[in-house]
């Protein structure tokens, strides 16, 4: 497959020119899928703050206390790597999506914020920037959804476009909360465990809706994308895939449900089926896309950087995220797992 590729683009495939972007288009969908996976979490538990009662919000907060600086540095990691691998698609990648990205923007900046002064400000106010931190969760669940509208649509402007984007933003906040609740599920007991298994229960199907959504309009806006997903040569794969989408959505409300009035054994079991899920759609679409940066307009090999700069970046890349895969690996080592609050300590009097 990759010496017809390279054949194709008329490059040696041993040759820097074809096999260093490629690396880099490999290494930055892993950057963004650990990105949407690993900070996933953390929005959908921002988005779930919003309509937690008063009382349980600290606690939310405090869960995520210990993977806020980590979950900034996927997303700053993955704009360096495209600005650096692939500056020629910045443009026009932007002129088409700088409505999500924007929200992107604002959505991230208001999470940063609300939740950093909330730690230092006083008692009063403390509600205030723990809503701001709900409010950019929220938008940042909804500028993906927006991003994978404008991705999945070809026709601008129109009125079924508007109506599905909002859709799209809905059914990507659901798949955020769904994430987020089984995550709660997972770290905490009692009260808080109780609601995020009815947060899941109604999330689970929204979620599983707008990927059904973004796939048949996918197909039906790219003929290109349709050929590719129905050739004889991955018709069975992709049919496999599918199964398990669909049988990790059922076994995920199936053991929401069973919660409700069992105990609470494999709590593990929906976030890591959440977490398959969006392995598989990020996987599909990634498919479906290549080799294309700008779907029938610009590949991946001419958006590219020069071969020297490439090699450049591939060095500091080699040196910085092996230690950076280090420190993330061990911070985010204890997101399993059942959490204890922190007891006061007895002041003997």
């Amino acid at each position: 497959m990759v010496d017809t590729l390279a054949l194709a683009l008329g490059l040696n495939p041993q040759a820097p020119e074809f096999w260093l972007p490629l690396a880099f288009m490999g290494l930055l969908c892993i950057v963004v899928l650990a990105g949407m996976v690993l900070d996933g979490f953390d929005i959908g538990v921002g988005c779930l703050s919003v309509f937690a009662p008063g009382h349980l919000k600290p606690r939310m907060l405090a869960l995520l206390s210990p993977w806020r600086d980590a979950n900034e540095f996927w997303l700053f990691l993955g704009l360096g790597l495209f600005m650096a691998a692939f500056p020629l698609a910045w443009g026009r990648i932007m002129s088409e999506l700088y409505l999500p990205v924007t929200l992107l923007a604002v959505g991230t900046l208001l999470r940063s914020v609300g939740f950093e002064l909330r730690l230092r400000a006083p008692r009063e106010l403390q509600a205030y920037w723990t809503g701001l931190f709900g409010l950019g969760a929220l938008l940042t669940a909804m500028s993906h959804g927006l991003l994978l509208a404008k991705m999945a649509w070809l026709s601008q402007g129109a009125v079924g476009h508007l109506w599905f984007a909002v859709f799209t933003a809905a059914c990507a906040v659901a798949a955020y909360c769904l994430l987020g609740a089984s995550w709660l599920i997972m770290r905490e007991g009692g009260e808080l465990r109780a609601r995020a298994i009815f947060w899941g229960r109604r999330c689970v199907r929204w979620a599983a809706a707008g990927v059904v959504g973004v796939s048949v309009v996918l197909a039906m806006g790219h003929p290109g994308i349709f050929l590719k997903w129905s050739g004889s040569g991955v018709r069975g794969a992709v049919a496999s895939l599918w199964v398990c989408m669909l049988v990790a959505f059922i076994c995920i409300e199936m053991r929401l449900q069973r919660m409700i009035n069992t105990s609470f054994r494999n709590t593990v079991l929906p976030f890591v089926l959440t977490l398959l899920v969006f392995c598989m759609t990020f996987g599909g679409l990634a498919y479906s896309f290549f080799p294309y940066l700008v779907m029938d307009e610009l590949t991946i090999w001419d958006a590219a950087a020069a071969t020297e700069s490439l090699q450049l970046v591939l060095v500091g890349v080699a040196v910085v995220l092996p230690i950076a895969l280090v420190f993330n690996t061990r911070v985010y080592w204890r997101m399993f797992g059942l959490s204890m609050p922190p007891e006061p300590p007895e002041f003997g009097r």
